[in-house]
């Protein structure tokens, strides 16, 4: 059965992780660049504006970038952010505000360091992918000085409270992995420990599969898919989400 699973997996492997996946999928806009900063900086905002629908979401993002220009790391490093754009930029459940300080977060980080200078540091304090997560989370609300909604904890969810962290496990999957999607311009963290974005399509499947048997989808429930998948591949498990990302999302 598993010698099975493994091989129809990697079959949808191959049919999904391809060039075509960046098209309709919030990766197209670090992709737009090509310097490390502006891609991380790029792949950092569209993670945590993906959820909902997908085509409102990334029309959002496509307003985003498009105002942004051809430069993230100079947008923010140049960029006084009071303006009505950036106001107005609202999505579900966050508003103008919430943005503007994770802007102004991002410019003041720049200014001495890196998104992947932070992870790093998180990653080696800890040893742990969740303990980088909270590293991050945790510098990110020490910086709020804005009148912040509760669309801003959303975009940047904690740890502590077992979500499943689907979005900050994608931005790490671009950064870290290398492919036809992926960028790997990150290489501190083995791709054996990332952990794979569990969003509705993919649980439902694995569930499907007998890959997860746990009702919630947080924390726990991707401790229990991750083991699964190192089973098939111990080096790269994620790559799985490809496939039942892609064949959730065409079979849903």
């Amino acid at each position: 059965m598993k010698n099975n699973l493994k091989k129809e997996l990697n079959k949808l492997v191959q049919k999904y992780e391809t060039k075509n996946f960046i098209n309709d999928d919030p990766i197209k806009f670090p992709h737009l660049y090509k310097k490390r900063e502006d891609i991380e900086i790029a792949a950092f905002i569209s993670s945590m504006f993906a959820y909902g629908n997908r085509k409102i979401f990334v029309a959002k993002l496509e307003t985003l970038f498009n105002y942004m220009g051809n430069s993230p790391l100079a947008f923010i490093s140049d960029h006084d952010f009071n303006d009505n754009f950036l106001k107005s930029f609202d999505y579900r459940f966050s508003k103008g505000v919430d943005l503007i300080q994770i802007l102004t977060i991002l410019k003041e980080l720049y200014s001495k360091s890196s998104l992947m200078e932070l992870f790093e540091y998180g990653y080696k304090q800890t040893k742990s992918v969740k303990g980088m997560f909270q590293t991050v989370i945790d510098y990110f609300y020490s910086k709020v000085t804005m009148p912040v909604t509760q669309g801003f904890y959303h975009l940047l969810p904690n740890p502590k409270k077992n979500s499943a962290m689907k979005r900050m496990c994608m931005f790490l999957r671009w950064m870290v992995r290398k492919g036809d999607v992926d960028f790997g311009i990150w290489n501190f963290i083995p791709t054996g420990e990332l952990i794979i974005p569990l969003d509705v399509h993919v649980a439902r499947l694995s569930r499907e599969l007998g890959l997860l048997t746990k009702n919630n989808n947080d924390f726990s429930a991707v401790t229990q898919l991750m083991q699964n998948l190192s089973m098939l591949d111990k080096n790269d498990p994620v790559k799985y989400d490809f496939a039942l990302f892609g064949y959730g999302i065409e079979n849903k």
